[in-house]
C-alpha cells in the first residue's frame, strides 16, 4: 500500500498509520481510498489475532480532508460515479468501525473535513493537547456538505439541535471542547501518551462498538418526532433561507440530511449523505467555492504575493497616526499580537478616547470569558497614548490613520517618519488617494507604502498592501509580515486612483445611485444587492460610509485631474449623491441620515422623500436584472484592474473582492464569477449592458482578451 502503513504486533494490536507519500498531509486521494479498502480486508482476514486496532497518522496533523483538485473538474453526469466512489469509501470505514474489535484514533495533530470523518470511524479518540489543534467538519465553507458520515455521525453523537453550529455553520473546535463534547476520551502531551491511553482504553472495551449500533442507542435530545425538536425543525428552513438567500445550497443540503438522517437506520442516513454529497459536489456554487477558499486562500497565506529572497520581518513597536476608529483598531491589532504600539493624536485626550476605544474592543471577548482580565491588562499595557510625536521615536513601523485630506497626510508624514527606527517602513492607511503621491511627503519614498485597513479593523481580515511608484521590495515584503503577523490576509496591488478595493467598491454603491437616478425604487435597488448575496444594499452602504466623504473624494478627484489638465465628468450616481449632500442636506448616518432615516430607538428605515424625489412611475424592472447589473458592473472593474496591473493575480482579485468589497462568497469572487459565467458569455451579456446603460460596462479590447486568456 502506497499511502497507509499496516502492521499487527505480537501483542494483537494492529496500527493503521496514515501516511502519504511526497506530501506534508494526508488526503482521502483515490490511492487512499484503494489503501483503505486493502486495510479493512487486512483486518477482516487478520481478526482473530487482533485484540484493538489503532489508527495513527505519520505527519505533523493527522488527517487534511478530501482531496479537492478533482472537484473542480467534476460536470453535472459525474453525480452518479461520484455517488458509488463515496459510498465506496465509506463503506471500508464501516467494515473498520464493525470489525468487532476496539478501534481507537491517535489525534497527533489537527483533523478537518474528511480527516474528522476519518477519526469517527474509530470508537475512541485521544488528542494531544494543543490549542493550535482544530477538528471539525468546515465543508459548508467550501461549499461542501460533510459525507464521509460527518453529518450523520455528528447528528447521532450530539443530537440534531447541539450539532447545527458544527455541520451547518462548520464551526472548528480544539482538543479541549472536543473533550467537552464527549467528542475525544482523553488529551495527552505526547504521542506515546496517546497510545498508552489508547491501550488501556482498548483492554477495558474488548467489545466496543458505537453508539448508533447499540440496541438501546437514543439520540441526544430526541428525534424529529420530538414535540421540542419538531417545532423548532419547523421554523429552520425558514431561518436558514433568510440566512443565505437560497444562494448556498450545500447549507441547505445539511440540514435536509440532518433530519431526514435522524429519522431512519444508520446505513440509510449514510446512503441519504453520500446521494445529497454527490449532487453537491458538481454543482458551479461548490467550484466556485473551493477555488476561492481554498485553492485562492492558499495563495495568499503561502505568500506568493510577497517579494522573495527579502528576509521574514516583525515590527517590535508600532506608532499609529490618529486616534479614531480606525486608528484605535490598528493599534488593538498590534497589542492583540503582542506587539507594542503608541496611538498618537493632536492632544492627549483625543489619543486616550482611542485608548478607550481599545479597550471597549476587548469588552465583549471579556464578558463571553474568551478573555482573561490579565489577558486584557497585558494588552492595553502595549498600548501608549500620546500626543507627542517624541514617543514615537525608535518605532519600526509608522502607520498614519487621520482624515483623507493630502495636506494633512503630508503634514504627519513629515513631523512622525524623523522618529523611525533604521530601515523603519512610514505607512498610510488611505483609502483613496495614490500612494505616490503621498510619498511625496516622504524623505524615503522607497520606505513608504499603502497598508488599507477595513473597518472594523479588529473583524475584517483584508488588509490591502499599496505599491507605490518609488516603494521596494523589502518594504513590501515588510508590509506583508506586518499584515501576516496581525493574522489577517494581505493582498499586493499596484498604485492607482482607489487602488482595487475601494475603486471596484465604489462601483458598487455608484451603480445603486445610478439606480436610483434613473428612477428605480430604492428598496428595489436595496432587494436586488441583497438578492445577489451582497451583505447590504448600496445606499445603505453610502449612508454608513458617509455620502458627504463620497462628495470629499469627488471633489478631490476633480481638483487632481484639474491639476494635471484633465477634467472629470461626475456619474449620474455621483451627481444625485452630491445633489444629496449639497443641495437636500442629507449626508450619511452620522450626519443625521442619508438615504435612510435613523428614529432613535427604531429601526433606520429609507427616507420616504426618495420616493418622490426620484422614483419614476412606469415599468418596474426584474430583480434579476438588477443583480446582474451589480455583479457585473463590479466584475468588469475588476477585469479592467488586472488589465492595468493594479492586480497582478486572480487569487488576489478574488480574495479581495470577497473579502474587502463583501462580493458574495457562492461566487468565489469577481474573476470567478467570469469564470462561472462562462467567457463568451460573460462577454456578450457585459456587451449588452453596455448598450443599454453606458460606456462604464464596455469592455475595452484589452480586456476582453484579458478575460479570455484567464488560466482555467
Amino acid at each position: 500500500m502506497d499511502s497507509i502503513r499496516y502492521a499487527l504486533d505480537d501483542a494483537g494490536i494492529a496500527s493503521v498509520t496514515f501516511d502519504a507519500p511526497g506530501s506534508p498531509v494526508n488526503t482521502m486521494t483515490r490511492q487512499w481510498q484503494a489503501d483503505l479498502a486493502e486495510v479493512a480486508d487486512g483486518l477482516a482476514r487478520d481478526k482473530d489475532r487482533i485484540k484493538g486496532v489503532l489508527l495513527a497518522s505519520a505527519k505533523t496533523t493527522f488527517f487534511a480532508g478530501a482531496e479537492l483538485n478533482g472537484v473542480l473538474k467534476l460536470r453535472a453526469e459525474d453525480a452518479a460515479q461520484g455517488f458509488n466512489e463515496i459510498e465506496a469509501m465509506k463503506r471500508s470505514l464501516r467494515r473498520i468501525e464493525t470489525l468487532g474489535r476496539p478501534v481507537v484514533a491517535l489525534l497527533n495533530g489537527t483533523a478537518l473535513g474528511g480527516g474528522w470523518e476519518v477519526a469517527l470511524a474509530a470508537h475512541a479518540r485521544f488528542a494531544l493537547d494543543d490549542r493550535k489543534i482544530q477538528f471539525g467538519t468546515p465543508e459548508v465553507s467550501l461549499g461542501l456538505i460533510p459525507g464521509a458520515t460527518g453529518i450523520t455521525k455528528t447528528v447521532r453523537l450530539l443530537g440534531l439541535m447541539a450539532a447545527q453550529p458544527y455541520l451547518l455553520e462548520g464551526q472548528l473546535f480544539g482538543p479541549r471542547e472536543a473533550l467537552e463534547l464527549g467528542l475525544v476520551q482523553g488529551l495527552g502531551d505526547s504521542i506515546e501518551s496517546l497510545r498508552a491511553q489508547a491501550l488501556a482504553w482498548i483492554a477495558e472495551h474488548p467489545d466496543a462498538v458505537q453508539p448508533w449500533d447499540r440496541k438501546d442507542y437514543k439520540m441526544p435530545g430526541g428525534t424529529p418526532t420530538n414535540p421540542k425538536i419538531a417545532a423548532a425543525l419547523v421554523v429552520a428552513p425558514a431561518m436558514l433561507a433568510q440566512k443565505t438567500r437560497g444562494l448556498y445550497p450545500a447549507a441547505h443540503a445539511i440540514l435536509e440530511t440532518m433530519v431526514e438522517g435522524a429519522m431512519v437506520d444508520f446505513d440509510t442516513a449514510t446512503r441519504i449523505e453520500s446521494r445529497k454529497l454527490a449532487r453537491i459536489m458538481v454543482g458551479q456554487t461548490t467550484k466556485n467555492m473551493v477555488t476561492a477558499f481554498f485553492f485562492d486562500m492558499n495563495a495568499i497565506r503561502s505568500g506568493k504575493s510577497r517579494p522573495k529572497d527579502v528576509p521574514k520581518w516583525k515590527p517590535a513597536k508600532v506608532g499609529v497616526l490618529g486616534a479614531g476608529m480606525m486608528g484605535a483598531g490598528i493599534a488593538h491589532a498590534s497589542a492583540s499580537r503582542g506587539i507594542a504600539c503608541v496611538l498618537k493624536d493632536v492632544d492627549l485626550d483625543k489619543a486616550r478616547a482611542g485608548f478607550e476605544a481599545v479597550r471597549r474592543i476587548t469588552a465583549p471577548q471579556l464578558a463571553k470569558g474568551r478573555m482573561s482580565e490579565v489577558a486584557q491588562a497585558q494588552l492595553l499595557n502595549l498600548v501608549t497614548p500620546t500626543a507627542d510625536a517624541a514617543d514615537l521615536r525608535g518605532c519600526d513601523l509608522i502607520i498614519e490613520a487621520v482624515f483623507e485630506q493630502r495636506e494633512l497626510k503630508a503634514a504627519v508624514t513629515r513631523e512622525a517618519e524623523p522618529m523611525l527606527a533604521a530601515g523603519g517602513v512610514f505607512a498610510s492607511n488611505t483609502s483613496t488617494l495614490p500612494i505616490t503621491g503621498l510619498a511625496k511627503a516622504s524623505a524615503r519614498p522607497d520606505k513608504f507604502v499603502g497598508l488599507h485597513f477595513f473597518s472594523p479593523v479588529h473583524k475584517m481580515k483584508l488588509v490591502e498592501i499599496i505599491r507605490g511608484e518609488r516603494t521596494d521590495a523589502q518594504t513590501v515584503a515588510r508590509a506583508f509580515d506586518f499584515v501576516t503577523a496581525l493574522g489577517k490576509l494581505p493582498i499586493v496591488v499596484n498604485d492607482s486612483r482607489g487602488f482595487f478595493t475601494s475603486r471596484v467598491f465604489g462601483t458598487f454603491v455608484m451603480e445603486g445611485a445610478t439606480m436610483l437616478a434613473e428612477g428605480i425604487a430604492a428598496p428595489l435597488i436595496e432587494h436586488a444587492a441583497l438578492a445577489a448575496g451582497m451583505p447590504v444594499g448600496p445606499l445603505a452602504v453610502l449612508d454608513e460610509t458617509s455620502l458627504a466623504l463620497s462628495v470629499h473624494v469627488l471633489d478631490q478627484t476633480r481638483a487632481d485631474l484639474a491639476a494635471e489638465g484633465k477634467a472629470y465628468e461626475p456619474g449620474p450616481g455621483e451627481l444625485l449623491v452630491e445633489r444629496m449632500v449639497k443641495e437636500l442636506k442629507r449626508p450619511g448616518r452620522a450626519g443625521g441620515g442619508g438615504f435612510y432615516d435613523y428614529p432613535a430607538g427604531q429601526a433606520k428605515r429609507l427616507w420616504p422623500e426618495l420616493r418622490r424625489l426620484f422614483e419614476q412611475t412606469g415599468g418596474v424592472p426584474a430583480v434579476e436584472a438588477l443583480t446582474q447589473r451589480l455583479l457585473y458592473r463590479q466584475s468588469i472593474e475588476t477585469a479592467r484592474c488586472l488589465t492595468e496591473g493594479v492586480l497582478t493575480s486572480t487569487f488576489e482579485a478574488n480574495i479581495g473582492s470577497i473579502f474587502g468589497i463583501g462580493f458574495p462568497a457562492w461566487t468565489g469572487g469577481a474573476m470567478q464569477f467570469i469564470e462561472s459565467e462562462g467567457r463568451e458569455r460573460f462577454i456578450a451579456n457585459a456587451d449588452a449592458l453596455a448598450a443599454r446603460h453606458g460606456a462604464r460596462f464596455a469592455l475595452a479590447p484589452a480586456v476582453r482578451e484579458r478575460i479570455l486568456g484567464l488560466p482555467h
